[in-house]
């Protein structure tokens, strides 16, 4: 039968150190007496007289066996704990990796079930275009039709603003769901902010003059093309791009160029168009360019009927009469069955005979 630790600490404890202290105790007491001793055994009277140190010594044994168990059990539950943590940790070594290693499949099954890419949905973004983008200017690339058709249309036309009257003829513009075109100056730069806003209710933005000083537009073909670049930039600053529909002032017949530059009309007529420009002259006119009545802007408005009609008027300042004629002029040709509409690179284009 196998002995427990106990009993093998008391074995040596008693073969290494209580029989050898004994034996010498007692071979020194007998020599003291004069008698002969053995090893086998003592005397009772060395036995009793030595009874404390046997008391002490066997105190001394329990205390030392006890001393060894509780370090080999600490010895043991330590080894055990270390052991235990040691494995804990390995277990949350490995924990991070399986779960980074689930999501990763979890995302790939989910790309996988909307035929994507993880990569392609993250970067692919909606694009959103302006198809009216397509107005700028592009040398090569003209407006030109020159067909009326049987569609009855009036392209309002507006020259010279913006305005303090721009958001008015706005509102109106609104109220009767009607769309126009502003042909743009930069006469009054506060007001430079209603030609966005023009834009964005679904107007188009066209090109006149940025100074409308006919003696410096027209004093060379350089220095008209100084003119119409600088408000051309006026007009990108605020809707992102050159438009190609512009109006000469005066129109492309004017005859007051004559007096600063003769023939430049003639010349300019062709090379706008040569740089992806085209110019846009009327076939109606609301007679505001002069001093007229609301009643007299009305009837001369109103006094046109063919299919196409692209009718001029102004957008300043003193032009309030202008403003006030609008809401029955357009009621009038709605009546008959005519749609304001915007110019856009497939309307009819109107070109006055040039004169210069």
């Amino acid at each position: 039968m196998k002995k427990s630790r106990w009993e093998e600490a008391r074995d040596w404890f008693i073969l290494v150190v209580w029989k050898p202290l004994r034996e010498k105790d007692w071979k020194q007491e007998g020599r003291k007496a004069g008698k002969k001793v053995r090893s086998a055994g003592a005397p009772e009277e060395w036995k009793a007289g030595n009874k404390w140190i046997l008391v002490m010594c066997s105190m001394l044994c329990v205390a030392l066996v006890f001393v060894g168990v509780f370090l080999l059990l600490r010895g043991g539950e330590d080894k055990r704990g270390v052991e235990a943590a040691d494995k804990k940790q390995q277990e949350q070594g490995k924990q991070p990796d399986e779960e980074d290693g689930k999501g990763q499949n979890q995302g790939q099954a989910t790309d996988s079930e909307d035929g994507q890419e993880p990569s392609q949905e993250a970067n692919t973004a909606p694009e959103v275009t302006d198809p009216r983008a397509a107005f700028a200017v592009q040398p090569g690339n003209v407006p030109s039709n020159f067909e009326a058709g049987e569609e009855k249309v009036v392209y309002l036309t507006f020259d010279d603003g913006p305005s303090r009257n721009t958001e008015r003829v706005l509102e109106i513009l609104d109220r009767y769901q009607a769309k126009a075109t502003f042909f743009i100056t930069a006469q009054w730069p506060e007001y430079k902010g209603m030609i966005k806003e023009a834009y964005d209710r679904g107007h188009t933005i066209g090109l006149h003059t940025y100074s409308h000083d006919y003696a410096a537009v027209y004093s060379s073909v350089d220095a008209y093309f100084q003119d119409l670049w600088a408000v051309g930039e006026l007009a990108k600053e605020q809707i992102g791009y050159v438009p190609c529909f512009i109006r000469f002032p005066g129109g492309a017949s004017n005859t007051i160029s004559a007096n600063y530059s003769q023939g430049i009309m003639t010349q300019l007529s062709a090379l706008v168009q040569e740089q992806g420009f085209q110019y846009y002259d009327w076939n109606a006119s609301s007679g505001d360019g002069g001093v007229c009545t609301t009643e007299e802007l009305i009837q001369n408005s109103t006094s046109y009927t063919q299919n196409k009609i692209m009718l001029l008027c102004h957008d300043s300042g003193a032009k309030d009469n202008t403003v006030e004629a609008l809401p029955t002029i357009i009621e009038h040709f709605q009546s008959l069955g005519y749609t304001f509409k915007a110019i856009d690179r497939e309307s009819y284009v109107v070109h006055h005979g040039v004169n210069n």
